[in-house]
């Protein structure tokens, strides 16, 4: 059945929390101490006793509330607003916020600064002499 049908399908939400952190459920039946038909029946379930939620939400590395409160929705709306649609959709675009040359003109303008301000100090020096 869908999280839509069933929004609290606590089950359901453990198994979607599992593929969205690309674990399998022997993995998760190793961290609890169980094996993968326990798994697979606790997903299939749509409530599951709070002891076991526990212990289930460290192994996943979430709280509670984020099983309880978990979302198909708002993970979509999260990946819909994070990938920029207008480049390649697999891909994100992360560019920089300021033009390299720009900072390559500017540390070049303080390094002609500081050998002048040297020869400044120099020839001050001499003329005290």
């Amino acid at each position: 059945m869908s999280t839509l049908l069933k929004p609290n399908h606590i089950g359901r939400k453990i198994s979607r929390i599992r593929e969205l952190k690309d674990m399998k459920q022997e993995a998760l039946a190793q961290a609890l101490g169980t094996n993968q038909q326990a798994i697979s029946a606790m997903e299939n379930s749509e409530n599951v006793d709070e002891e076991k939620l526990i212990q289930v939400a460290k192994a996943l590395g979430v709280s509670v509330e984020a099983i309880k409160n978990f979302s198909e929705e708002a993970v979509l709306n999260i990946i819909g607003n994070t990938i920029n649609n207008h480049d390649n959709a697999s891909s994100f675009n992360y560019g920089c916020t300021f033009n390299p040359l720009d900072k390559v003109v500017e540390l070049y303008e303080r390094l002609v600064q500081a050998e002048k301000d040297k020869v400044e100090y120099l020839e001050k020096l001499l003329k005290g002499k």
